[in-house]
């Protein structure tokens, strides 16, 4: 009840920028294609942690609702995959405009109207949650002298509603980009990609394809100039499960791993560092505390990133 009071407090400080939904023409195909898919597949609990349970019930009665064009503005969508008026990006909106190649990060950082974003505050032409993504990848080209338009395949485990996905699309219009993750996140993925425009679908002729079925990632090759994301994903799966992806992991050349310190019963520090030894005969890796992320008001915890390539 307090974080969702908390939420809508700094909603409310975007007030004077709102998204022109002139610009915005729902396409009714897209939701009889979703509801449709959605009738016939079905979730493995297993696969999910408590956390992650109840908000698939809770994706899963809003998409049969069909009432998708503002799902930015759920309460439970914002908790779980996006950043609006925090203090912290601010921080991050200061060291991306301090980079030389600003120019490019602000290319990036412009938000779209799908999904009717909250406008951040202090620069109302992007979101919190554009600027904090953008600054993860503004991290990662930092940290292995990676320019972000050499990678040419992404696989993110855990792609929220598409986000970076759509990133990806302006710094490479051709980018081969999987998504792994729930059937109920993959089909708002497939909305928010769709209205924007963007060659997505459930196969693998698609420049963005969302998977579900881990049967479909076993013939992965490794690529150079491949990327796995899993930003507060992998960390947010029960211990049995990650073991299912470390073979994946090993076929990128570069690996972005964002995580909390604890989640539920799992000590997540321990379990990277354990993970970076693993990698660290094929992998320069670096383990780094996020200097401006320290978690909600309500549960104050570190967060890490986990980066590095191939030797």
């Amino acid at each position: 009840m307090i974080k969702n009071i908390i939420r809508l407090f700094l909603t409310y400080l975007s007030f004077y920028k709102r998204n022109d939904f002139n610009l915005v023409k729902e396409d009714a195909d897209i939701i009889t294609f979703i509801i449709d898919k959605l009738k016939k597949k079905k979730s493995n609990k297993n696969n999910l942690k408590n956390t992650h349970q109840i908000f698939n019930r809770k994706m899963i009665n809003f998409l049969n609702k069909k009432k998708l064009k503002r799902f930015l503005k759920e309460g439970f969508i914002q908790q779980m995959f996006f950043v609006h008026n925090r203090f912290y990006i601010l921080n991050e909106l200061l060291d991306l405009r301090k980079d030389p190649n600003w120019k490019f990060y602000k290319y990036l950082c412009l938000e779209d109207n799908i999904g009717d974003p909250v406008r951040y505050y202090l620069y109302p032409s992007s979101s919190g949650n554009r600027i904090n993504h953008v600054y993860h990848l503004n991290i990662l080209s930092k940290e292995t002298k990676i320019k972000l338009n050499k990678i040419k395949y992404v696989f993110e485990f855990g792609g929220g509603y598409g986000c970076m996905a759509r990133i990806f699309s302006k710094i490479n219009s051709k980018i081969k980009y999987k998504i792994f993750d729930m059937q109920s996140v993959s089909f708002l993925q497939y909305y928010y990609l769709k209205q924007i425009g963007l060659n997505v679908g459930f196969k693998n002729l698609n420049n963005i394809c969302l998977i579900n079925n881990l049967n479909k990632i076993k013939n992965v090759k490794f690529k150079k100039g491949s990327l796995f994301i899993a930003n507060w994903s992998l960390s947010e799966s029960p211990i049995k499960f990650r073991k299912r992806f470390l073979n994946l992991i090993k076929k990128h050349e570069i690996i972005l791993i964002c995580f909390q310190e604890y989640f539920e019963n799992i000590n997540n520090l321990k379990y990277f560092i354990d993970l970076k030894k693993e990698l660290s005969n094929n992998y320069k890796l670096k383990i780094l505390e996020n200097k401006y992320y320290k978690g909600n008001i309500l549960k104050k915890q570190k967060h890490f990133f986990m980066i590095g390539k191939k030797l």
